[in-house]
Order: C-alpha cells, then structure tokens, then sequence
C-alpha cells in the first residue's frame, strides 16, 4: 500500500466523520509524558474510523485531535541545528533540504480518547515525516537544543 505524502484530505474526512458522529474535538497533542496505549496499525486505511466509532461506542463526546503541518521555518531550522552538529553528516543535510519538497503539506494525525487514566491513540504519519523526526532526534542527539536569542523587547 502506498503511503500518501499530505494527509490535509485525510484529516478533512476526519474532521466530518467525528462531528458525523455527534462529537467534538479538543485540538491538543498527546506527548510520551502521558500514559498511552497505541492503536495497532494494519492494511486497513480507514482503522481511523473504527477507532471513532469504538469512542462513540464507549460513550465518548470528544476527541483530542492534532495534526502537524511542515513550515519552511521547522525546515530552516533543521538544517540549520543539523549544520551544527558534530558528527558531520553532509547526506543528513541534504536530506533535510529534500524535505523542503513537503512544505505546506501534512504529515502526521493523532486521534485520542481519554479513557480511564489512560489516553488511547491513533497516529497516522507519512514517510517523509518519519524522516523529518528521525533528523529532529539527531540534531538534539548531537547538537543539544537552540534557542532563540532574546528579542530586545523581552529585556528588563
């Protein structure tokens, strides 16, 4: 099965299923620092809607709900932290400029219930934004974090 490189149709579908179904979403993203159980991914392209319709079987109202868009910024700046880092891989470069081919597009869903202590997902990504991950992680891996300089407004 081919993956699909922007998922913005996907997430339309989900948006007019969810609310189809008498729900509501919470725009919001669920991080590794909350417990969570995965639901386990298949051939089957639309499990997004089973596990919609398991929520509104449980007697759920709402959904959270995110998705992430590539900025050229988010691209920029990768390229930028990967040019700083210390092990020097050029093709780790090169990689992230190819990402600016994405820019625009969406590349990750999340759906979840909150359900008894525990938040049940669904996550839906493209290849290409595995990809952009994988060089997040290794620009913090061998590079450390960025900051922003402070602007000079924000000075006392």
């Amino acid at each position: 099965m081919a993956m699909e490189t922007d998922l913005s149709h996907l997430k339309d579908d989900m948006v007019a299923f969810i609310e189809g179904h008498g729900m509501r979403r919470f725009q919001g993203y669920v991080g590794d620092d909350i417990p969570c159980v995965m639901w386990e991914q298949d051939e089957n392209r639309d499990a997004w809607k089973d596990f919609v319709e398991i929520a509104k079987g449980a007697g759920a109202t709402f959904l959270t709900m995110n998705e992430s868009v590539l900025e050229k910024e988010d691209v920029d700046l990768l390229i930028e932290r990967l040019g700083n880092v210390d092990y020097g891989a050029d093709e780790d470069i090169e990689e992230a400029r190819w990402l600016k081919t994405y820019i625009g597009k969406t590349g990750f869903l999340q759906l979840g219930l909150p359900w008894q202590g525990v938040m049940l997902l669904y996550e839906l990504s493209t290849d290409w934004y595995d990809r952009y991950q994988r060089l997040l992680d290794i620009a913090e891996e061998y590079g450390g974090m960025v900051f922003d300089e402070p602007d000079s407004e924000d000075e006392p």
